[in-house]
């Protein structure tokens, strides 16, 4: 691990060298930040656990969670009512009141659902989208992503060793951790391993697997449309028009194959 880490401290101070004249560089700088650019790429899975609950905190904190007598929170306590975790990971889940269209779950199974999604989808729909979100959680896309962000914030400002410094993370390096994490995108492959996983879990939630592919072809449509509605999610989670049809095709095949009716 040494050896691997000293080529990461290595490799930034030589992209610093190659990006700087000689006579302007303060090679302190430089020397810190490399060391804790590589202390960062070794953080413990509990310093990211950490790292995530004051994300997440700091999200809710900001997020105008809507209350428990809100119709949005009993709307989606009732859809999710005995869903406890997902593959050992224990879930919770908030709405978020907004007129954005997004959802995301975090690593330690944080389930964020905004307001505005929820007047767009009907509940299949819905549970279609947290089962895809879900799925990013069980698959472990999500806990690599956060990691991944962490160490690209590191790395970016050649000061914060992301190990050291997760207990003393300011609310504005919190903020800026977590809009990063929510607007990153997955693999195409992450992608498809989501939507199968959330196809079993509208199956196990005795939901039908079509709202799914009716909830990607309002995606769609907003894709086409070019409007600002649900823009960012949609981006997010499709790259391409042609992948947002293969992916939709797919859910579809699989509906068909196990006797489903749109």
């Amino acid at each position: 691990m040494k050896r691997k880490v000293n080529f990461i401290a290595l490799g930034m101070m030589a992209m610093l060298m190659s990006s700087c004249s000689f006579q302007n560089v303060d090679w302190n700088r430089v020397a810190v930040g490399a060391a804790k650019t590589a202390q960062a790429a070794t953080i413990t899975d509990d310093q990211l656990a950490l790292a995530v609950k004051q994300t997440v905190a700091q999200m809710d904190a900001n997020g105008n969670v809507a209350p428990a007598s809100s119709a949005y929170t009993k709307r989606l306590n009732r859809l999710v009512s005995g869903l406890d975790s997902a593959d050992g990971i224990p879930l919770n889940f908030k709405v978020y009141q907004t007129k954005d269209v997004n959802a995301f779950a975090c690593p330690d199974g944080s389930v964020r659902v905004y307001s505005a999604l929820m007047d767009l989808m009907s509940d299949d729909e819905l549970m279609g989208i947290i089962g895809h979100e879900l799925g990013h959680v069980a698959k472990h896309h999500s806990k690599n992503a956060f990691r991944n962000q962490m160490l690209a914030s590191a790395a970016r400002d050649g000061l914060a060793s992301v190990g050291g410094m997760v207990g003393a993370l300011s609310d504005s390096m919190l903020g800026e951790l977590g809009e990063q994490y929510i607007t990153s995108k997955f693999s195409r492959n992450q992608e498809n391993e989501a939507d199968d996983f959330g196809y079993d879990f509208l199956k196990y939630m005795g939901k039908n697997p079509w709202g799914m592919v009716t909830a990607f072809e309002k995606f769609d449509q907003m894709e086409q449309s070019g409007g600002n509605a649900g823009g960012s999610y949609v981006a997010k989670m499709f790259s391409s028009h042609p992948e947002t049809k293969e992916r939709i095709a797919h859910i579809k095949q699989r509906c068909e194959a196990d006797g489903f009716k749109r």
